[in-house]
């Protein structure tokens, strides 16, 4: 759903452009709040995965692809204020060294794909967490319901932009009902991508998932034949040996995963047009697409100038933009962590996931005194 220069006009692109801005500075500001020393390696990680799978278009009607957008599960991992900033250093990178999406048109781009996704998806998932038993279970399939959601809306929110902004006269019922249909399609890929993902990190490490914040169940001690919780530690203890070690095996298997992806799989993604290419094209208004500022660059359509063998163009290409985006958006939220710990802010692990009952796990000075009453 990249915008490309001509499709919005100049005042209401520079309008879209004052709203990103805002947002963005609201983000890094919340983004203080949402990470700590353990979340901030995994948001530039999470932001290199959503660079690679976003190369990764799959078919959804004749004619049509899709690809994810991001928004819901990078709100889901990381939280909601930082998802913005990892879709925008995506969307960022992709406009200046892919060509892909306009750059006078960034604005827009931020404001539909990063912001109305995000937001969408993090409102439902909230929703549906507070209302849903806590588990891993209910987590997945909030997941799931907040992207396919996401993702028609983030649709609707152009279709608006269009109309007020649109350089070419079509019908707006035409391209809402176009733009809306072919996304609830996409929308289905979207929520499978997400559920998938933000399942398989919960099941290695929930705790850095911060929508499933809370999922570790408590100690039960037996007393006098009934299960009681036993008492929670009275403040965060510090993570252990082995949880560096699986905090560092996490984040280099995503990175591994990210550079398959984009290096190797995505030779085999689908070259159709995606749903706005199609759906400008059908309807007509793509008449007013301009040609990308960032057109030679050498990096231009996601392959290596001077490279003829498209295999390893493509590739190549691929995981140059995991490395650059996965070390942009590190930058970024290391710089963020360190505002945070300097600013006084930092008071301990970042917020809980919403709608998720926070239940602290018992400490290790209590297991020794559960012994004799478990014998009760």
């Amino acid at each position: 759903m990249h915008v490309p220069d001509g499709f919005i006009n100049a005042p209401v692109s520079v309008a879209a452009g004052a709203v990103a801005v805002g947002a963005v500075a609201v983000s890094l500001r919340g983004a203080r709040r949402e990470l700590d020393e353990r979340t901030a390696p995994l948001a530039g990680l999470v932001a290199a995965f959503i660079f690679a799978v976003q190369m990764l278009n799959f078919p959804v009607a004749a004619g049509t692809s899709g690809h994810l957008l991001g928004g819901a599960l990078a709100a889901i991992l990381v939280g909601p204020y930082t998802a913005v900033l990892c879709v925008s250093v995506v969307l960022l990178m992709q406009g200046l060294l892919f060509a892909d999406g306009g750059l006078t048109a960034l604005g827009v781009n931020i404001t539909v794909m990063a912001c109305v996704t995000t937001v969408v998806a993090y409102a439902i998932f909230r929703g549906l967490a507070k209302v849903l038993p806590a588990g891993r279970r209910s987590v997945t399939a909030a997941a799931f319901t907040a992207a396919l959601v996401s993702v028609p809306a983030a649709a609707a929110a152009f279709t608006l932009i269009y109309a007020i902004g649109g350089t070419t006269d079509v019908s707006l019922g035409k391209v809402a009902t176009a733009m809306i249909g072919v996304h609830v399609l996409i929308g289905i890929g979207e929520a499978a991508i997400t559920a998938l993902t933000v399942g398989a990190v919960i099941a290695v490490r929930p705790d850095l998932v911060h929508g499933a914040r809370g999922l570790t169940a408590p100690l039960k001690l037996r007393v006098g034949g009934e299960l009681i919780d036993a008492p929670a530690a009275p403040a965060a203890a510090p993570a252990s040996a082995a949880s560096a070690t699986s905090h560092r095996k996490l984040w280099a298997a995503g990175l591994v995963t990210s550079l398959v992806l984009a290096g190797f799989v995505s030779f085999y993604a689908s070259t159709n047009p995606d749903g706005l290419e199609k759906v400008a094209h059908d309807k007509g208004f793509d008449k007013g697409e301009k040609e990308h500022d960032a057109a030679d660059s050498p990096l231009a359509d996601y392959g290596v100038k001077d490279i003829t063998n498209t295999r390893l163009s493509g590739g190549l290409a691929g995981i140059i933009g995991v490395g650059v985006t996965v070390v942009a958006g590190s930058a970024v939220f290391w710089a963020v962590r360190r505002r945070r710990a300097t600013d006084g802010t930092d008071t301990g692990p970042a917020s809980t996931g919403a709608g998720v009952t926070a239940t602290a796990p018992a400490t290790p000075a209590a297991t020794p005194a559960a012994k004799p009453a478990e014998n009760a």
